[in-house]
């Protein structure tokens, strides 16, 4: 079987095959098993990983960067989306098998009936997403929020920061505009003042904070704004691929522990993958930690989710067991304290 895989380029041949191999390879049945093999991505096709361009993936460039993906012996391939939602829509279309992504599109993935299977979470921020008001429209303290226009990109944490931060202070919903934008278009809304307050994530966040100037204001949200940043992958590599993904995540280990410990050359790494301006990275990188872990927490926060995502009309499906989306063997046989998750 080895043989047929090195024929097809599955795995590196180790030895020459002997002319014994090749006389039997005549044979038509066995051919066709071999072609078989060889169009099974399961098993054939390198790995694939759509990385959002967000500060939170900064592990994924630190490990290309620095060579630990290649160090692993793995043959991995970086492909660039705008951020998390969009790299979950490339995994669910078959388009790539690993993505990066935050909570909340995971949550209402699977309420939709499309479920992925967590592998890790590879870094944390808070205040990752903000709520951003001008001042000019009046607005400086929460109660202030009532009655104005806010925007929002629906189904993102940003979304759901602010529905929770309008409960948290005794706000209806119904009491402000809520209008729904993409991202660049949220930017523009504020800057133009067709909307008095934005709950937005990064870079998003700070881009519009520049364009407002001494007109912008952020609320006060950080015991409400938490983002994990995860990667999934798509169901089927989870077994026949294990090996491979738990190299990956022993080089993402390597590249969390270069952030951590030479914190201006990681900096410096973000800046040249992103095209960053160092005030941003600046803005950025207190409220960000970089950590491998499928922790039980995780769980709760993504049941929390599922709940809001129902009473915000965005799913109308009850809450899944969220257990079952977690598969943590490749993560419990490279760092198994950084597993807490009780199944």
């Amino acid at each position: 079987m080895r043989y047929m895989l090195e024929i097809f380029g599955c795995v590196p041949a180790a030895i020459p095959a002997p002319a014994s191999i090749w006389r039997r390879l005549a044979s038509p049945a066995l051919i066709g098993l071999m072609l078989g093999i060889s169009a099974n991505q399961a098993f054939c096709e390198k790995l694939v990983v759509a990385v959002a361009r967000q500060p939170l993936s900064l592990p994924f460039y630190v490990a290309e960067a620095e060579g630990h993906f290649a160090a692993e012996g793995l043959q991995l391939r970086i492909e660039d989306c705008n951020f998390g939602r969009a790299c979950l829509e490339k995994l669910l279309s078959q388009q790539v098998a690993i993505a990066t992504v935050a909570d909340i599109p995971i949550v209402l993935s699977g309420l939709a009936g499309h479920p992925v299977s967590l592998l890790a979470t590879i870094s944390e921020a808070e205040n990752y997403s903000k709520l951003l008001v001008r001042k000019s429209s009046g607005i400086g303290a929460p109660r202030d929020l009532v009655g104005k226009r806010i925007g929002i990109v629906s189904g993102t944490g940003a979304h759901y920061l602010l529905d929770t931060f309008l409960i948290f202070n005794g706000i209806e919903r119904r009491d402000a505009t809520v209008v729904e934008l993409l991202p660049e278009a949220a930017v523009a809304a504020i800057a133009k003042g067709e909307i008095d307050a934005l709950a937005i994530f990064e870079p998003y966040a700070f881009t519009a904070f520049q364009m407002l100037g001494k007109d912008a204001q952020v609320l006060a949200t950080k015991r409400i704004s938490h983002t994990t940043f995860n990667v999934v992958i798509d169901r089927r590599i989870a077994g026949p691929r294990d090996a491979e993904l738990g190299k990956m995540l022993r080089a993402l280990d390597r590249a969390n522990r270069f952030i951590g410990d030479q914190p201006v050359k990681a900096q410096a790494i973000l800046r040249k993958r992103l095209q960053l301006d160092q005030n941003f990275v600046d803005w950025v990188w207190k409220d960000m930690e970089f950590r491998l872990s499928l922790e039980q927490s995780l769980i709760s926060s993504l049941e929390s989710q599922s709940r809001w995502a129902v009473r915000a009309g965005l799913a109308a499906a009850v809450t899944p067991n969220y257990l079952n989306y977690v598969h943590a063997a490749p993560l419990a046989s490279v760092l198994p304290a950084a597993v807490s998750i009780l199944k």
